[in-house]
């Protein structure tokens, strides 16, 4: 009986948990619909025109573009760097391992701002003044964590054997590596460049002292639109954000599963 009643608790606490983790996102997403130019719930009808005001929006397009291009250069060099350190570090062969592995993911232990703050600061002192190749480094120390944290933990249980069988059938290691350890830690450069995808797009506390004015991410363009012309037209566009989170998420949950995502499952 008591077992029964502490299962019914955990089960009411968590359904209330995702109700309150999700509401906001489906009042924004109901709001995308209001017939009128305030965010309001369409309760007596729906409109779908601020979703097509969302390409007219000032500067919306070069921000998008901004935001796509960091986005997939930095997942992808992250995805390069990460898993090269994290082949060095799960092998157990270079010295200051541990230490390096806890180096490598400190950047998730900062707060953004902070974060933010110190990379405007060093790149000041350098003179590394450019934006674009500012923002590329930046968000290279906020998508390196997922990467290495993701790929040592692959990497704890894959068999290094298997690359030296490669080598001994003819292959160099780089080709082992390609042949046998890419494909048997696919699911690991899914999840890893998935996480370093949406932090990357997603990313403001880091940016909005890196831009300027000529070079503006979309999330630092989004919060311009509150101050200057808040309509639904943002809740419009950030429901198509979360509706392409949730295009991913279900692709990778298609080819990898959220199980294996969430860590719950080999």
């Amino acid at each position: 009986m008591i077992s029964r009643v502490a299962a019914v608790i955990c089960w009411v606490l968590a359904i209330g948990l995702a109700l309150f983790l999700v509401l906001p996102l489906i009042v924004i997403a109901a709001a995308s619909f209001s017939p009128t130019p305030v965010f309001d719930l369409p309760l007596s009808g729906a409109s779908l025109r601020w979703y097509g005001r969302i390409g007219r929006l000032d500067g919306f397009w070069p921000s998008l573009s901004l935001s796509l291009q960091i986005a997939v250069l930095s997942t992808a060099l992250s995805l390069v760097a990460g898993t090269l350190a994290a082949i060095a570090i799960a092998r157990g062969r270079l010295p200051g391992a541990t230490a390096l592995g806890t180096l490598l993911v400190s950047p998730l232990m900062m707060p953004g701002l902070v974060l933010g703050i110190a990379l405007l600061q060093y790149f000041r002192m350098i003179g590394f003044t450019a934006t674009w190749s500012a923002l590329l480094v930046a968000h290279l120390v906020v998508t390196l964590p997922y990467v290495a944290r993701t790929m040592i933990a692959g990497l704890s249980r894959f068999d290094f054997t298997l690359v030296e069988a490669a080598r001994t059938l003819g292959c160099t290691y780089a080709g082992g590596v390609l042949r046998v350890m890419v494909p048997a830690l696919a699911p690991s450069f899914l999840i890893a460049g998935l996480f370093s995808l949406l932090a990357s797009f997603d990313n403001y506390p880091v940016s909005i002292f890196l831009t300027d004015v000529r070079s503006k991410t979309l999330p630092i363009r989004m919060l311009q639109y509150i101050e200057e012309a808040p309509d639904p037209t943002l809740a419009a566009l950030s429901t198509l954000i979360l509706a392409g989170t949730l295009v991913l998420l279900l692709i990778s949950d298609r080819l990898v599963g959220l199980h294996r995502m969430a860590g719950t499952g080999d």
